[in-house]
C-alpha cells in the first residue's frame, strides 16, 4: 500500500476546496437565475393588476356617468310630472269658473227672454186698449217698451255669443283635461321604473290665487257710452228724485251713495247694464251678486211702470 503524504493530503485538501468553489459559484449562478425569474413574474403579475385597476377605474367612471344621466332624468321627469299636476289644477278651477259663468249666463238669457215675452205680452194688451181717453197714454207706454224691447235685443245677441263662448271653453278645457290626464298616467308609469314617485299638490287653492274670471269688459265697450254721468245728488231737484228706498235692499246709506253717483230715478235702475252694475258693486263693496239676488233692476221697473199709471 502506498504511503500518504502530506502532499497528497494537501492536493486532496485543494480539490475539495476547488470543489466547494464551483460549487458555489454555480448555486449562486442557479439563485441569481431563480431570482430573475421570480422578479419577471411579479412584474408580470404587477402588470396584470395595473391594467385591471385602469379597467375598472374606467368602468366606474362609466357606470357614474349613467347615474347622473339616471338622476337628471328622474329629476326632469318629477319636475315635468308637477307641472302636469299643478295645469291639470288649474285647468279644473277653471272649468268650474267657466261652468259657474255659464250657469250665470243661462239664468240671465232666461230672465232676458221671461222679461221680453212679458213685455210682448205688455205691448199686446197695450194696442188692443180702445178707449180713446187712454190713447195718448197708450202711445206712450208703446213708446217706451218698444224702447226697452229694442234695448233687450241689442243685450240679448251678446249674451248669446258669451254663452256659446263659454261652452266652446268648456269643451276644450275637458279635451285638455283628458290629454293631460294620459301625459301624468305615462309619466306616473316612467317613473315608477326607475323608483321614483309624483308628490302631490299641498296647496291647489295657491294655483288658482290672483286670476280673475270676469267676462263683463264685451258687455262694458258696447254699452258704457249709452249712460252719461248723471248730476250729483246736490244738483238734482227734489221733485226729479224717487224715493229710492221703496227698492227692497236699498237703506237711506245706500240711497245717499246712489244719488252720490247721480242715480235718482227709478228708471235709471231699471236701465242698468253690467257696466253700471260692476261701477255699482265698485261703490258698494260686495254688492255685486245682492243686486242680481234683490232684483232691484225688476222692482224699480215695476216702480217706474207705477208711476206712469198712477
Amino acid at each position: 500500500m502506498p504511503e500518504i503524504t502530506a502532499i497528497h493530503v494537501t492536493l486532496l485538501v485543494l480539490a475539495a476546496i476547488l470543489g466547494a468553489g464551483f460549487a458555489w459559484v454555480g448555486r449562486g449562478k442557479r439563485a441569481v437565475q431563480e431570482k430573475a425569474a421570480i422578479n419577471a413574474g411579479w412584474q408580470e403579475q404587477m402588470g396584470a393588476q395595473r391594467t385591471e385597476h385602469r379597467r375598472l377605474v374606467e368602468q366606474n367612471k362609466s357606470l357614474m356617468d349613467q347615474l347622473s344621466q339616471i338622476q337628471a332624468s328622474n329629476r326632469d321627469a318629477k319636475n315635468r310630472a308637477q307641472e302636469l299636476a299643478e295645469a291639470v289644477q288649474t285647468a279644473y278651477a277653471r272649468r268650474d269658473e267657466l261652468q259657474h259663468e255659464i250657469r250665470d249666463v243661462r239664468s240671465s238669457l232666461e230672465t232676458v227672454l221671461s222679461q221680453r215675452d212679458k213685455l210682448r205680452t205688455d205691448m199686446s194688451g197695450l194696442m188692443t186698449a180702445t178707449a180713446s181717453d187712454e190713447k195718448d197714454e197708450r202711445d206712450e207706454k208703446i213708446f217706451q217698451l218698444s224702447r226697452e224691447l229694442e234695448n233687450w235685443h241689442q243685450r240679448l245677441p251678446p249674451l248669446l255669443e258669451r254663452y256659446r263662448e263659454r261652452d266652446a271653453q268648456a269643451v276644450k278645457l275637458e279635451a285638455d283635461l283628458a290629454t293631460a290626464e294620459l301625459r301624468i298616467e305615462q309619466l306616473e308609469s316612467q317613473l315608477g321604473e326607475n323608483q321614483t314617485r309624483i308628490e302631490p299638490v299641498s296647496d291647489p287653492d295657491a294655483l288658482t290665487s290672483g286670476l280673475d274670471a270676469s267676462n263683463d269688459d264685451a258687455d262694458r265697450d258696447a254699452e258704457s257710452s249709452s249712460h252719461a254721468p248723471e248730476p250729483r245728488a246736490d244738483e238734482q231737484p227734489q221733485g226729479l228724485r224717487d224715493d229710492l228706498k221703496q227698492i227692497k235692499g236699498v237703506g237711506p246709506a245706500i240711497e245717499k251713495t246712489l244719488n252720490d253717483m247721480g242715480i235718482f230715478r227709478y228708471q235709471q235702475i231699471a236701465d242698468m247694464t253690467e257696466f253700471d252694475i260692476d261701477r255699482v258693486a265698485e261703490k258698494l263693496k260686495g254688492f255685486h251678486s245682492r243686486i242680481y239676488r234683490e232684483n232691484w233692476i225688476g222692482q224699480a221697473r215695476e216702480l217706474t211702470d207705477h208711476n206712469k199709471l198712477a
